[in-house]
């Protein structure tokens, strides 16, 4: 069935609405500035965020050095209604996405990542013709309730002032070192768990001169034979450091999120 999409930008609140109504995970991260609205017969029914993650020049370098934030957009949130879920609505999506940042940006690539940590491993990006590059490791923290914390995320820090804290009444050496992650000792009595997994990179070149970029002067080879499947996820709790062990995936909650809408509440949904 063919999806002839009308994209329109559409006002945050909206998306943030919608996303929170029809996505797994409620938050997203703030420098996400596109809010796309993807309509069929005037109602909107996906919605599609461009940006960057929460290190935009970083990202970019690590695959070409040299590159800018305005080379490319990465996809921070997308979703769709739920009656579409199971059709090719989302690769289509994605391919009409695709023609709108060739209409109206001046992007080389159209970035993302398939979160391996929440049980995807990128099958609409696959279907959609991207090139797959690599995976690489990644953390979260699991409070005691299952809510998944990324790990800079303003409820992680305030975690790490708290750990601050506890380490400096108690500390040992003459000068208090900052603490940038959390300590074993501290997830252990407040029973929070740190969980390992995997996210997958695929890219989409967006016209002549980003399809040389990837062949001659890419810092990662990409492909689309060696596409990641199911068995490629993997999960670790990763609490004692020196005693990692695989485990089953992990069920998260979401459900106490701060992310309400009203007022100033409305940043708190984004890392």
């Amino acid at each position: 069935m063919k999806f002839d999409y009308e994209i329109n930008k559409i006002h945050k609140e909206t998306a943030v609405c919608f996303i929170q109504k029809y996505h797994y995970s409620p938050m997203m991260p703030r420098h996400n500035i596109h809010p796309l609205g993807y309509f069929l017969d005037g109602k909107l029914k996906g919605v599609l965020t461009l940006g960057w993650g929460t290190q935009p020049e970083g990202t970019i370098n690590k695959m070409f050095s040299g590159l800018k934030t305005n080379h490319y957009y990465e996809i921070g949130k997308m979703c769709l209604s739920p009656e579409l879920n199971k059709t090719d609505a989302g690769s289509q999506m994605l391919s009409a996405t695709i023609r709108w940042m060739k209409r109206n940006t001046n992007c080389l690539f159209l970035y993302t990542l398939a979160d391996g940590m929440m049980g995807k491993c990128g099958y609409v990006y696959q279907a959609s013709n991207f090139y797959y590059g690599g995976n690489y490791s990644t953390q979260v923290y699991q409070l005691s309730n299952g809510i998944k914390i990324h790990p800079q995320s303003k409820e992680a820090r305030k975690l790490i002032e708290k750990n601050e804290i506890q380490d400096n009444k108690d500390k040992r050496f003459g000068e208090f070192v900052k603490r940038f992650r959390l300590s074993y000792e501290f997830m252990e009595e407040n029973g929070i768990r740190k969980i390992g997994g995997n996210m997958f990179r695929y890219i989409y070149p967006l016209n002549k001169k980003a399809k040389r970029l990837m062949k001659l002067s890419s810092n990662l080879i990409w492909n689309k034979t060696n596409y990641p499947k199911d068995k490629d996820l993997v999960w670790r709790d990763e609490t004692d450091n020196k005693n990692k062990t695989l485990i089953e995936r992990p069920v998260f909650s979401f459900e106490n999120a701060n992310h309400k809408i009203s007022g100033a509440s409305l940043e708190s949904f984004f890392i």
